[in-house]
């Protein structure tokens, strides 16, 4: 463990406190990052006096000078991204020249974008009361436009409101789906934030550029040429980002002017359960859910206000309920118990906004959330934060860690490894994690599976010109849709064949397939949630063990015809992990095509994966297996891009792996590359898969291939293929610095893996990452 780096502190005793309490478990890092002074920049004189008075009243005498600089290109009409941490008012940067343009330009109106409903409540709550008694700002009338917007209200805000906070995926089916109800909104729109635009990354942010697009594009139609402001967290290159998002040239602000507190950072990693042995006699740690919700009741109940981010919203529940079990049972706090909640997405808009308003004022003491309290709603008071495994980005991360010491006091962030790879090797090598600078957002804007709907929407929202095809590279999709009947060619370009079906309430954002599941109750017929169809399988088979807020209930069947999974109320003692067998072949030449070295191919190929669930898991709340039962589901096929590595057999052979070793020392390879890819490429482990083959059909040489788990791609296999050296590297690092012997889930073994995790040879793993290594150095 490495030496503090600063002054004791608030962090640093709450550290100590749980290496107490915890000493089976491994404090492998810990660092305190110092505090840091502001730096403040004058008022543009420009800015409406009354707002600027109200801002003084609140103290704010000066701006940081990151404010100053995007309050500046803004209302100079220049595209801008602000970059910087959480908690430093970037949004006051974007609301300056807003509101001051909205005082002196009657009809001029705004739009903000925003990824989750409790941020863009945060940022509407804000304005509203920014300009609250405020003469020239009376007519603004800010107002949501989302899900949660009543019917009966929506005409009036299209009719009324100049400045509306939405979602990309409202604006995707109302504002431009029904574009000629916001005439008025779009022929005097001047500016669009678009905020936290660091999360539109892989699907989704493939998903938004192309709607961003389409928005920027019917402006133009009526007139309009609005300045597009971008806020994110701190990221490399935000504006290459800003540009691959808006397709427009933006100017970046990266210098953060606001002051910090010292803020404690501790890797943590859980000590290995007594007696119990995973796979092939594998240790198993503690779930890093367990350990979390552990570490949670610890810090509250010495007086740290806490927020515990976990992976699902299964796990908001799970831990929520073991850290009030905890409180009131070893830590004798009942009382304490009583003010810990979970929140996650799928909770009703009134329960959301009223568990906000409990954090804010302090009445919880501690939070499980997903991510969707990550992003900048403003909640003051935290002390602690705690991650339940890494987040899946650097930037995610840093994002959580900065809901903790928001008003300058002292804070304490623990990253609690799971046992896999990827937090395995971030906790054993923290300059991984402290270190580096954050990571770029990988996503596809040319993806043709996800730009085909775009393309339909965007010919029925307004004929497509030529010129606006080849923008979009979309010359194939174009003729794809032309040869099904879809489109059709006239002098002026592109137009929607009489029978088009506008697709835009088929599309979802949010997901590679476009089609949700519905999860019912089948004992009362509610609806308990929604899943992508393209996980379903995998997610809600008959038998799966699905959470609900805290209500437990098992999967009687699932109807991919329908969309409808049925369930019924039941508390089990186990979990569920789906099994799986997955075959994959190539479909097109390599788009590239590496030789390293002799004996070594490295590809960035086309592939069609076809995977089916061929049966489950059950485990024991101890991580032991109990039985595995057997499932007739329907195949899939998936349309993909793949990074793929093929070897000699006399390479194989030369570095001391007989041919009997060789699926085993290919699969754990895959599996360790599976698990390190989310440290360049900003997605999730379960946004990727691999296949592993001795003898390809395709090759006809050992064969591995790490593919994007989404029609088309996103972006992570290209990305894959672009860093394959720095990638074997650190996978090779992460496999050999594993202290097991034969293989185990921070290394070798997969959550996921269809065969079990067999073969594996973790041995053989090590010699071929190793030589891998040497051949691409």
């Amino acid at each position: 463990m490495s030496e503090p780096t600063a002054a004791r502190g608030l962090g640093q005793e709450l550290s100590d406190h749980l290496v107490t309490r915890f000493p089976e478990s491994t404090l492998t890092h810990l660092e305190t990052l110092p505090a840091k002074a502001s730096e403040h920049a004058q008022w543009p004189d420009w800015v409406l006096k009354p707002v600027r008075e109200k801002l003084e009243k609140r103290g704010i005498g000066k701006l940081y000078s990151h404010q100053t600089a995007v309050a500046e290109a803004a209302w100079n009409g220049r595209d801008v991204v602000i970059a910087t941490g959480t908690s430093s008012g970037k949004s006051l940067g974007y609301q300056l020249p807003i509101l001051t343009r909205l005082a002196a330009r009657p009809a001029a109106c705004a739009l903000y974008l925003t990824p989750t409903k409790a941020l863009g409540s945060d940022q509407l709550h804000a304005v509203m009361e920014l300009i609250r008694g405020i003469t020239e700002l009376r007519d603004v009338a800010p107002a949501p436009y989302d899900g949660d917007t009543p019917t009966e209200s929506r005409a009036g805000i299209r009719e009324s409101s100049r400045f509306v906070f939405t979602n990309p995926d409202m604006l995707h089916v109302s504002l431009l789906g029904q574009h000629q109800r916001w005439t008025r909104m779009l022929r005097n729109l001047e500016f669009i934030v678009i905020d936290e635009c660091h999360s539109y990354r892989g699907v989704f942010g493939t998903n938004v550029a192309l709607v961003l697009r389409r928005l920027l594009r019917l402006c133009q139609h009526y007139g309009a040429n609005p300045t597009v402001i971008l806020a994110s967290a701190t990221m490399t290159d935000p504006a290459i980002h800003a540009h691959r998002l808006t397709g427009r040239q933006v100017l970046e602000v990266t210098h953060d002017g606001a002051p910090t507190g010292a803020r404690t950072v501790a890797l943590w990693e859980p000590g290995f359960m007594e007696g119990v042995e995973g796979i092939n006699g594998a240790p198993v740690r503690r779930p890093a859910t367990t350990e979390a919700a552990d570490i949670m009741a610890t810090l509250v109940d010495q007086g740290a206000r806490t927020l515990t981010f976990v992976r699902s919203r299964r796990a908001a529940e799970t831990v929520a309920l073991r850290t009030q079990r905890v409180l009131s049972g070893a830590l004798a706090r009942p009382d304490f118990a009583n003010r810990i909640a979970s929140y996650r997405a799928g909770y009703l808009a009134e329960d959301r906004r009223e568990l906000e308003r409990r954090l804010d004022n302090g009445d919880l003491l501690g939070v499980a959330t997903t991510s969707a309290l990550e992003l900048g709603i403003d909640v003051g008071g935290l002390d602690a934060v705690v991650t339940a495994g890494f987040p899946g980005t650097v930037a995610s991360f840093w994002q959580q860690a900065g809901r903790a010491g928001r008003r300058g006091q002292g804070s304490l962030v623990v990253l609690v490894a799971r046992d896999e790879p990827m937090d395995a090797y971030l906790v054993h090598h923290p300059e991984a994690l402290l270190g580096k600078p954050v990571e770029a957002s990988v996503f596809n804007p040319t993806n043709p599976y996800i730009l085909r709907d775009h393309i339909l929407c965007a010919a029925l929202e307004k004929p497509l010109t030529h010129a606006e095809v080849t923008q979009l590279g979309a010359e194939k999709v174009v003729a794809a849709l032309a040869a099904e009947g879809l489109l059709k060619h006239r002098a002026r370009g592109w137009f929607p064949a009489p029978t088009t079906l506008p697709p835009h309430r088929q599309m979802s954002l949010r997901s590679g397939s476009g089609q949700e599941v519905m999860i019912v109750d089948a004992t009362d017929g509610r609806m308990l949630g929604t899943v992508d169809s393209a996980r379903a399988a995998a997610q809600v088979h008959p038998g799966a063990v699905y959470l609900h807020q805290g209500e437990s209930f098992i999967i009687d069947s699932l109807d991919f015809q329908e969309f409808l999974a049925l369930a019924h109320p039941e508390v089990p003692e186990y979990s569920t992990v789906a099994q799986s067998v997955t075959d994959i072949r190539i479909i097109e030449d390599p788009d590239g095509l590496e030789n390293y070295s002799p004996g070594l191919w490295v590809a960035n190929v086309a592939v069609e994966v076809t995977d089916q669930v061929v049966g489950y898991q059950i485990k024991l709340a101890d991580g032991t297996l109990a039985a595995d039962v057997p499932l007739d589901m329907p195949a899939q096929t998936l349309h993909t891009r793949a990074v793929a590595y093929t070897l000699d057999p006399a390479l194989l052979s030369e570095i001391g792996i007989p041919p009997g070793d060789v699926p085993g020392t290919l699969h754990a390879a895959e599996h360790a590359a599976i698990g390190l890819l989310p440290l360049l490429a900003t997605c999730d482990r379960w946004d990727i898969g691999g296949v592993s083959t001795a003898l390809h059909a395709d090759t006809l040489l050992p064969t591995v291939f790490v593919y994007d788990g989404h029609p088309g791609g996103a972006g992570f296999a290209d990305e894959g293929y672009r860093r394959f050296p720095e990638w074997i590297e650190a996978t090779y690092q992460a496999v050999r610095s594993c202290p097991c012997a034969d293989g185990c889930p921070s290394c070798v073994q997969s959550p996921k893996c269809g065969n079990g995790n067999n073969p594996l040879s973790k041995a053989g793993a090590i010699a071929l990452l190793g030589a891998l290594v040497t051949m691409t150095a």
